[in-house]
């Protein structure tokens, strides 16, 4: 089989996890006997263009000619079976999925965020989730708000190229969505459920899982819409050293928050970035991990790396995080008083919770709200050792490079046979 992996990397001083996940999908690929033809373009090439490249840059995002030529060139001498396009902006173009099918080539594409509808791909503005330009042919609040990249200008091309790339959307042939939400999302959107498959992301094995350590991990980027001022309210509504430690990894405009809550607490430390082994290292150190998102998160990384190491999660019940930890479709059996929901993963008995908090496989999850974050917190501390191995048992069931390579391949194979 041979597939061409079509992707616009972002730029290497914004740390992407898009940018690592393709990079990982290729050498998956790779090692399970695909040929790859990586069709990359990155916007770390924009500066060193010739002037007359730049000049069709505001027109690329809806037509970039170059990458359809280079393409259509590569799909002449190589004859692939499928495109696979991950993100397209802003120098491939999803004119892309065009180009491949008017050389007979089906189209597979991976939705890494919500860009078919919201120009900053986000649904989130503000300090709020946002959905205004949802089910409008054009999406001017991006416009009136400059949703894509603080520009008016730039946001009107965006929202011109959704409008203009709706029926290009609708043509591809199947769609890869991460969770259950961006399925969701997608329905929505109307691209029909025969053309949509889940199958998350992988991230390669750590290895057996080392002892618990303890208390609690953020690891993100430190941004409005990631929920560290949340979990700071909901932390002090506990005193200090009740829960155990909290260490917090990352950096961003949110850094100044992180300092003073470690200056503030003697149980709260803050680590700044973390490399890969301090990262391991970190997860290690504490006993559960948590992902306080406040909008709608596609597939926070730092959850499957959790579950590798058989750490549980404590997460917000937004996007793909309810999926990830097994909580998207919690049980709620007959019997349970209004002050409490009774749930239970897998194996275990019944267990009486705070309002609002949901036990999945590999966690738990809770609204975006201080108060119950706050009441989930001594609920995971004392229940981390009795899922950890649950959360390991979801990873190599889900999200372990030979199961989510496999499920690809499969979607490979489904779409060269139904095209």
């Amino acid at each position: 089989m041979r597939i061409v992996v079509a992707h616009n990397r972002y730029r290497e001083a914004q740390p992407s996890g898009e940018n690592t996940i393709v990079d990982a999908e290729i050498a998956q690929l790779t090692a399970a006997g695909v040929e790859v033809l990586p069709f990359i373009r990155s916007s770390d090439e924009i500066p060193s263009m010739s002037k007359s490249a730049k000049a069709l840059l505001p027109i690329s995002p809806i037509w970039a000619p170059r990458a359809q030529e280079d393409l259509s060139r590569l799909i002449a001498e190589h004859r692939p079976d499928v495109l696979h396009l991950h993100n397209p902006y802003p120098l491939i173009s999803p004119w892309i999925v065009r180009t491949a099918h008017r050389h007979g080539v089906p189209v597979v594409q991976t939705v890494h965020n919500y860009r078919q509808v919201c120009s900053s791909g986000l649904y989130f503005r503000d300090g709020m989730i946002c959905q205004d330009c949802r089910g409008r042919a054009l999406g001017v609040p991006a416009i009136v708000h400059r949703c894509y990249r603080g520009s008016r200008a730039q946001s009107a091309l965006m929202a011109t190229t959704l409008a203009v790339h709706r029926g290009t959307w609708r043509s591809v042939d199947r769609f890869v969505a991460l969770t259950s939400a961006v399925a969701d999302h997608l329905r929505d959107y109307g691209i029909p459920a025969e053309r949509i498959v889940v199958k998350p992301n992988g991230i390669p094995d750590p290895g057996a899982p080392a002892p618990l350590g303890d208390g609690f991990l953020y690891m993100a980027r430190l941004s409005p819409e990631k929920g560290l001022d949340l979990l700071l309210d909901a932390w002090r509504r506990h005193p200090d050293g009740a829960l155990g430690p909290l260490r917090i990894a990352g950096d961003g405009e949110l850094r100044p928050l992180a300092e003073a809550a470690a200056a503030e607490r003697a149980d709260v430390t803050y680590l700044g970035p973390l490399d890969r082994a301090g990262v391991r290292a970190a997860i290690e150190a504490s006993a559960v991990i948590i992902a306080a998102s406040t909008w709608h998160d596609v597939l926070p990384t730092v959850i499957i790396e959790a579950l590798a190491a058989g750490r549980p999660v404590l997460g917000t019940a937004l996007g793909g995080i309810p999926y990830l930890l097994g909580a998207d479709a919690p049980r709620e059996p007959a019997g349970t008083g209004p002050a409490a929901v009774a749930t239970a993963a897998p194996g275990e008995g019944r267990v009486a919770l705070p309002t609002g908090v949901v036990a999945g496989e590999a966690g738990w999850v809770v609204p975006p709200e201080p108060a119950a974050m706050a009441a989930a917190l001594p609920v995971a501390a004392a229940g981390a050792a009795e899922i950890a191995q649950a959360a390991r048992l979801r990873y190599e069931r889900t999200f372990h490079p030979d199961v989510v390579t496999k499920r690809l391949i499969d979607v490979y194979t489904d779409v060269t046979r139904r095209h």
